[in-house]
């Protein structure tokens, strides 16, 4: 999958050899623990609905930051404060996702969600962190059809 950001291939290749439920869990947990919300100079509450991710338990919201060499960082907010998935999926993206090139992060495939999460995912949780990543690649869309209409 050399088509998706290289730091997300490498996470996922941490992840498939993680066999242990348990230890996968507390590696989430871990990285939820490192989640830091969208800085008010991004977006302040209450979140504009634009932003609310579809289908999300955890009431999370994305926001991008358009970088000078035109990539995108990714900020989020997660409202529920039981919203562990939801913060873990939001540090992977900004860690893996931010700074890399848009095509890369447009060709990231939903059941990533899966390869990092394990297959018990329930399908609500599932649909909810999917659509974290969705708006991330419609954001990453738009991205580029600025680009390429400006130059």
């Amino acid at each position: 999958m050399s088509d998706i950001p290289e730091k997300l291939q490498d996470l996922l290749e941490t992840f498939a050899i993680i066999e242990d439920r348990q230890e996968r869990i507390q590696l989430l947990i871990d990285m939820a623990e490192g989640f830091r919300p969208v800085p008010e100079s991004i977006a302040k509450s209450p979140f504009p609905e634009e932003a609310r991710v579809p289908a999300c338990e955890s009431e999370a919201f994305v926001f991008t930051e358009t970088q000078p060499n035109n990539t995108l960082r990714y900020h989020f907010a997660v409202e529920n404060p039981q919203g562990i998935s939801a913060m873990a999926t939001a540090v992977i993206i900004d860690k893996t996702c931010s700074g890399a090139p848009p095509e890369k992060i447009v060709n990231v495939p939903a059941d990533v969600i899966y390869d990092i999460f394990g297959r018990e995912l329930s399908m609500g949780k599932n649909m909810g962190l999917t659509n974290m990543l969705n708006m991330c690649k419609v954001e990453a869309a738009k991205c580029i059809a600025r680009h390429s209409s400006s130059g």
